[in-house]
Formats: structure tokens, sequence, C-alpha cells
């Protein structure tokens, strides 16, 4: 009869395991041509191109930036042995697409313009995180505002 050398490896090793569920991360270092909604949206609006927003633009999703996200993941490794999660780690604030869009032209003093596609793929209207449980388990929240790390990422992506 076989063993699954598998099962005596997860005997023998305490595999210590976390579950973390992340939302939108923005940041320096991101690539121009990632196709996020972030760095694609300052890429276009500093080459002063249309931005293009698939949908009507109503769509919310929430935008937390990378150190925020990095000092989530590192306090969730460190809690407790027992506390495994699912947790999310992401901004809870909110922005409407066409909101993300007029800010990042605002910030950049682009000339872009706005131009609304049909929808490529059906995406929920609403993407933002629940962080209860990340507050009382690991004592984190996001701190710095969106704005804050929008003009961090734009000096980045200006520097390119």
């Amino acid at each position: 009869m076989r063993r699954d050398i598998s099962d005596d490896l997860f005997q023998a090793i305490k595999i210590g395991i976390k579950l973390v569920r992340i939302f939108n991360t923005y940041g320096p270092k991101m690539l121009p041509d990632d196709g996020r909604v972030a760095s694609t949206f300052i890429v276009q609006a500093l080459k002063n191109e249309n931005i293009q927003i698939f949908g009507d633009g109503t769509q919310v999703r929430s935008f937390c930036y990378v150190d925020d996200l990095v000092k989530g993941l590192i306090k969730m490794m460190a809690s407790d042995d027992n506390f495994i999660g699912p947790v999310n780690l992401g901004h809870p604030s909110g922005f409407t697409i066409s909101d993300v869009a007029k800010k990042i032209i605002r910030l950049i003093h682009s000339n872009s313009k706005i131009i609304y596609k049909d929808v490529l793929n059906a995406s929920p209207l609403n993407r933002q995180p629940d962080i209860r449980l990340a507050k009382k388990e690991i004592k984190w929240e996001p701190e710095t505002t969106f704005e804050e790390g929008l003009n961090k990422t734009i000096h980045y992506f200006d520097a390119l």
C-alpha cells in the first residue's frame, strides 16, 4: 500500500497558514501597463490621453496603498497561531471609477478627457472590503488616504 508523502510531511512539519483576501492595491513600482485602474489612468493622464472607462463609471472600487497592505500582511503573519483568517485587507472607503479618473486628472493637471466605453465583461458594481475582522484580530486598518497615495504613485510614474 502506497503512502502519500504529503501526509507524512504535514505530520512532520507544522505549517503556519494564514488566509488573506487582498483588495485593489496601488502604489509606486507598479508596472505602467499592468492593466490596473490606478496605473492605467495615471499613465493615460500623464500622456494627456483620453481615459477610457468601461461601463457608466458608477462602479465603486476601493484602493489600498501598498505600504498599508504590507503592514497588514506583516500583522497577519505575526498574529496568534489560532487565528488563520480569512481576513480582508483593503481600504474600506470606495470611489466610483469616474471619480477616480477625475481625481487623477485634477492631481496631474492633465488635459485628458473621460471616454465611456461598453463594458467588456460583467463586473460587480461594488467592491469594498469589510475590514472589521482585521481591526479586531490584528489591530490593522489602512492609514494612507487615497489622495496621498495617488500623489506618491503619480510622482513615481511621472519620473519613469
